[in-house]
């Protein structure tokens, strides 16, 4: 077939024969389809659909438009995805603690987005850490280190670097099989034996309510599954920050502290133990989710985690022994303002989307491509739902480069949590999705 009669199959909803999704992702990888046809194509994926076969053969054509890596390790190759939230530095811990436990992890990232923190931007207010390295020396690292967090390669699905930018600017982006394919062509190009994905709702989350997070996470699972990778989805809370920090060396340093034994960011540690043991025992290495969160919980405890965290950064350039000394070793901003409660009362809800933009405002995001991220900047001390507060108690910490901006991001925090009088508390985990 060719890409018109692709784009007219689609638009029709007619059925594809097969090789011809094969035969598009190839054409956007190499250049052969233009723009206008991306555009098209996703615009018509976006009002009728792909249904679920032409999900499953879209994500394997993206993820075979380049490179997909084998292993030979003695161990389950694992990974976790995230949809992104606000002080959700899971990766950080859960890499580490998934090696600590015999898994091996190649965990490929990406950047902040929007509202949301990215993973690599996290880890390179570490000085030297290397987030671009070639396919020999992710294999090395993740040989010797047992995990690296790295960025993809060039040549990881290409195809959906593509149509990623095409999507975002002909609003097409909210389309869930092109979100699907997008997602896990470049998570299944790592060569994985399991994959476990954190699907996030609430007010902080790019999906806000359950419904529509619930109907995502189907769709991954079955679509990832029906490539070849076993694949489970938990639902988790965004209706408040996950950690208590939010920006790049802020949340850092909740992650060291974490390895460190420290007991900090409560939900950050439980979810990162949740979605451990769901993973450990889908790659065979606890008989059940719950063992294998005793496992996770484990390895965090005893500092094993901690151990592998340091051989990863030094692999890749970073510090030695940053969980000991990465703390005095981070950026930190020349101003520092609280936060103050307008009135007494208790906290009951939470605009975490709003925290996350404040974040942005600071410098701790990117409102452009061009722009540059300051990794000192942001939110600490954030306290969570349900806590009681006296007038003028602090509800959070800016941490700023200028006054003006701090001025502005103490305003924006304070709008962003309500005030009231009583607040039932939400589950962390709402729910998990099976194939």
């Amino acid at each position: 077939m060719t890409t018109r009669t692709v784009i007219e199959a689609v638009r029709d909803r007619t059925p594809l024969p097969a090789g011809a999704l094969r035969s598009f992702a190839n054409g956007l990888a190499d250049g052969s389809v233009s723009d206008a046809q991306v555009g098209a194509f996703a615009m018509a994926a976006l009002l009728n659909g792909l249904g679920p076969s032409g999900r499953v053969r879209l994500t394997e054509a993206m993820r075979d438009s380049g490179d997909v890596l084998s292993w030979d390790l003695p161990g389950p190759v694992l990974d976790k995805h995230s949809t992104g939230g606000i002080g959700d530095t899971v990766s950080l811990l859960l890499a580490p603690a998934l090696a600590a436990c015999g898994a091996y992890v190649p965990m490929i990232s990406g950047r902040g987005l929007g509202h949301t923190g990215g993973t690599l931007d996290k880890l390179e207010a570490l000085e030297g850490y290397r987030t671009n390295i070639s396919e020999a020396q992710l294999r090395k690292v993740v040989a010797e280190a047992g995990c690296a967090i790295v960025g993809a390669t060039g040549r990881i699905a290409p195809a959906d670097r593509r149509l990623y930018a095409v999507r975002d600017v002909t609003a097409t982006v909210e389309s869930i099989d092109l979100i699907t394919a997008s997602i896990l062509s470049k998570k299944l190009a790592a060569g994985l034996g399991g994959l476990v994905l954190d699907v996030k709702c609430g007010s902080g989350a790019f999906l806000p309510t359950q419904e529509a997070a619930t109907a995502l996470a189907e769709a991954l699972v079955e679509t990832a599954n029906g490539a070849g990778c076993p694949t489970i989805a938990l639902l988790t809370d965004m209706d408040q920050s996950l950690a208590t920090a939010a920006g790049n060396a802020l949340e850092l340093a909740e992650v060291l502290r974490i390895l460190r034994g420290e007991a900090t960011s409560p939900r950050l540690r439980a979810a990162t133990v949740s979605l451990g043991g769901a993973l450990l025992s889908l790659g065979g290495l606890a008989p059940d989710s719950a063992a294998g969160s005793d496992a996770m919980d484990r390895v965090l405890r005893e500092g094993r985690a901690a151990e592998v965290f340091d051989r990863m950064v030094a692999a890749l350039g970073g510090p030695r022994d940053v969980v000991a000394q990465g703390l005095s070793g981070l950026p930190e901003a020349p101003i520092l303002r609280e936060v103050p409660a307008p009135r007494a009362g208790v906290l009951t809800a939470c605009d975490a989307r709003a925290l996350g933009w404040a974040v942005v405002a600071l410098g701790g995001g990117r409102q452009t491509e061009t722009d540059r991220i300051d990794p000192a900047v942001g939110l600490s001390d954030l306290l969570p739902l349900g806590t009681k507060v006296v007038a003028g108690q602090p509800l959070a910490r800016v941490h700023a480069a200028r006054e003006e901006a701090a001025d502005r991001a103490v305003a924006q925090v304070q709008a962003a949590f309500t005030l009231g009088d009583a607040h039932e508390a939400a589950p962390l985990i709402l729910g998990e999705v099976r194939p």
